[in-house]
């Protein structure tokens, strides 16, 4: 049988967000399967802000994507046709497998293969998935909370930020959540448990941090930069940690913003800033999906997913993260 793949294609380079018209979707045959590869039908594809740099001609941790190739992401989906022994048919696996119905893969790009047969596959792409993973090494290891500190967390509805609050209270944390709207604040306060709320759009951030953290801000989980760090900064506890895990407030990089200076900052917290890259712990990946999972089970971590329908949804759904219009994890219903 000869099987129709559907694909959302990058036809031209952005400067910045990527918006629709920087997208087409096309049909095209599926290729031959060759030795050791897999064929994977997709059900769920991922939208996360890292594809504004993927989509981008610009210096990163990745290569940036081809014009002319499907757009890549992250997916999960079902294997269908096998010719590699390490994988079976009906198996699920989730990874690398970039915006397309099938996907034919060696392996080098599967993360794994998903075994939480008890819940939903779509969890595999945000709480269990690179979302979740992000917020827990972010969380506990660069920022190393623990019991009685108080954590504030940049875009705190999103798919990350609300994973970070709930893990944060699992360990005993109080939580302060900044966000974009009087419904975010709400879904904050009523499904991620925020101890408080700040909506950026409008309060004084750094007002509204002086009151919500009277002795400091302990932990900074930092997805924005620009004026809300900047907001934050200014009330750090002494031993503050912050993890660098994105820049959504910059549309551009090119030239390089200049912000408020933070050494001094720094030098009196006596605090330690950190960036990182979740793939960095990639080996360690299977211990935190198994107590994620386990949190999930016991309703300590709950996943908010904010799904679209169909290929021709997808071109806009980078875009769409960036206006702040998700409710927590953006993903697309791929039929």
């Amino acid at each position: 049988m000869t099987l129709t793949n559907r694909s959302v294609i990058l036809s031209s380079r952005p400067k910045g967000i990527p918006q629709a018209e920087h997208f087409t979707v096309q049909d095209h045959p599926v290729p031959e399967l060759p030795d050791g590869s897999v064929l994977v039908k997709t059900s769920f594809w991922s939208a996360d802000p890292a594809q504004r740099g993927w989509a981008n001609d610009a210096p990163n941790y990745l290569p940036p994507v081809e014009i002319g190739a499907p757009m890549r992401g992250f997916a999960v989906g079902e294997v269908v046709a096998s010719r590699n022994p390490d994988y079976a048919e009906g198996e699920l696996v989730s990874g690398m497998l970039g915006w397309s119905r099938y996907a034919v893969s060696d392996g080098s790009n599967i993360d794994r293969k998903v075994t939480e047969t008890d819940l939903s596959p779509s969890m595999s792409l945000g709480i269990l998935g690179l979302n979740g993973v992000t917020a827990y090494f972010g969380l506990l290891d660069i920022c190393q909370a623990k019991a009685g500190d108080t954590v504030v967390v940049s875009t705190a509805a999103g798919a990350v930020g609300s994973a970070v609050g709930q893990i944060a209270k699992v360990v005993g944390c109080r939580t302060v959540g900044i966000t974009s709207s009087t419904q975010k604040m709400e879904l904050c306060a009523d499904k991620f448990g925020y101890d408080a709320t700040i909506n950026y759009k409008e309060q004084d951030v750094a007002q509204a941090i002086r009151t919500t953290c009277p002795d400091g801000v302990d932990c900074y989980f930092d997805n924005t930069c620009g004026p809300i760090s900047d907001a934050v900064m200014a009330n750090l506890a002494q031993g503050a940690r912050i993890a660098i895990c994105g820049t959504a407030a910059l549309a551009d990089w090119d030239p390089i913003p200049l912000g408020p200076r933070v050494h001094r900052q720094l030098l009196v917290a006596r605090a330690r800033m950190q960036g990182f890259i979740a793939f960095d712990y990639r080996p360690q990946f299977p211990e935190a999906i198994a107590n994620l999972a386990d949190w999930v089970r016991s309703g300590q971590l709950s996943a908010n997913e904010h799904i679209l329908n169909g290929a021709d949804a997808a071109p806009d759904a980078i875009a769409m993260l960036y206006r702040g219009e998700n409710t927590g994890k953006l993903l697309i219903r791929v039929d």
